[in-house]
């Protein structure tokens, strides 16, 4: 039986949002070491300075810079992007955490909870009032149920998957969707030079965004899943390639990646023990880490700790870059390796892109914010390699410069630039 509850308290209707700062969204870089954020438009400018620019020439300089540093960056042999759930907001129109909330909880015309949600909450002692949130919803439901067998909680968390599921595989096909800036960063970043390692796309997206951007580009995905006709994961698949055959030669193909999805994906399904490409998983079979704070332990279970641990691998390679797109760093089971990563390899160089990437280097863990963001502008004032870029998925998409290999007067130009800064 269901343990007594105390009286449980609605949230209000609609929760008291304070509106953002007036720098969220502006386009800035701030380089290893700087003090003074560089901005790269106008309006960014007058954001941060409270004046007009009174140079033109200074915001195209600082967006040259910008430019160089990506073109340095992009260039090492191990190439990776990670990418967190705010590169699929916006234009996407990938669900957030208060939308899953609303759609699993509440009623679309009062927005207070339903009966079923008001019941269950009531049962698992869920009493955030002022922000609501499904994962921490999620957390208690998953400690209720581990010591009470209740099947009404059983049953409507099973609901909440099944929404979490539906609006992660749907919000795609909407004709209002746009991944162009998916489109954009991997017709750039798949200009690599062949015989370098292949460019690692890590996400902790469960969306087809991705995988829909490449076949728009007719490129090859290696994610970990057989070539048969039922496509069945196995982590020896990373090691395989794309060559291009000729009479008398081989050659690597072009415009090859990989793609790493941490947290699984709404095309996953499990078998038993088996892991399966399926269009259409059920909430029971689907091969996803819900969100919970339970996602440490589940992250232990396969197939998600082979792709863990090619993560934490690709951390350790020498001469390597990461560049991290909307991520919040709120998994610690991701963001401490890549903060440990920083100090212990010394050739790893990290660019941290966020829409609110001024704000978030401030913080230190107050108000439920990460600390990590102030863990890593402490790296960076020390002389760590670590580059912050504030903006959008879509602007960080737009400054990235279309690789292609530099001449060797091109590189000893460059070279000379940087000594003479």
């Amino acid at each position: 039986m269901p343990v007594d509850a105390p009286p449980f308290v609605p949230p209000p209707r609609l929760p008291v949002i304070p509106l953002p700062p007036p720098y969220q969204g502006q386009q800035a870089y701030l380089p290893p070491g700087a003090s003074e954020w560089m901005p790269l438009t106008a309006e960014a400018y007058q954001v941060l300075k409270g004046v007009e620019p009174d140079d033109e020439n200074m915001i195209s300089s600082n967006r040259n810079r910008l430019s160089e540093m990506f073109s340095s960056a992009l260039q090492v042999p191990n190439l990776g992007f990670f990418a967190g759930s705010g590169t699929s907001l916006g234009n996407p129109g990938g669900p957030s955490m208060w939308k899953l909330w609303q759609d699993s909880m509440c009623d679309p015309q009062t927005h207070a909870l339903t009966a079923a949600g008001q019941q269950v909450t009531e049962r698992v002692r869920y009493a955030e009032r002022r922000n609501p949130n499904i994962e921490h919803f999620l957390s208690q439901c998953d400690a209720y149920l581990a010591f009470n067998d209740d099947p009404v909680v059983d049953e409507f968390v099973a609901l909440v998957k099944e929404q979490i599921l539906h609006a992660c595989s749907t919000f795609i096909t909407l004709p209002t969707s746009d991944i162009s800036a998916y489109r954009e960063l991997l017709q750039k970043l798949a200009r690599r030079r062949v015989r370098d390692p292949r460019l690692k796309v890590f996400t902790t997206n469960y969306d087809m965004c991705f995988e829909t951007a490449a076949s728009e580009l007719g490129m090859v995905i290696i994610d970990g899943f057989s070539y048969t006709r039922r496509r069945r994961f196995d982590g020896k698949h990373f090691t395989y390639d794309i060559v291009r055959r000729e009479a008398d030669s081989h050659e690597f193909a072009e415009g090859i990646f990989q793609l790493l999805k941490l947290h699984g994906s709404v095309s996953w399904s499990r078998d038993g023990h088996e892991i399966y490409e399926d269009s259409r998983p059920t909430p029971e079979n689907a091969c996803l880490i819900y969100p919970a704070k339970g996602k440490y332990q589940q992250a232990f279970l396969q197939p998600h700790l082979e792709l863990l641990s090619r993560f934490l691998e690709f951390l350790r390679q020498p001469n390597s870059c990461l560049v991290v797109s909307g991520f919040g760093f709120n998994d610690d089971h991701l963001s401490e390796p890549i903060y440990s990563a920083l100090q212990s390899n010394p050739s790893l160089k990290l660019i941290l892109c966020d829409y609110n990437g001024i704000s978030h280097v401030h913080n230190r863990g107050d108000n439920g914010s990460s600390p990590y963001w102030g863990k890593f502008r402490d790296l960076a004032e020390r002389g760590f390699d670590v580059h912050f870029v504030s903006g959008s998925f879509g602007d960080l998409a737009a400054h990235i410069p279309h690789l292609r290999t530099a001449s060797p007067a091109e590189q000893l130009a460059n070279a000379v630039k940087r000594i003479g800064r």
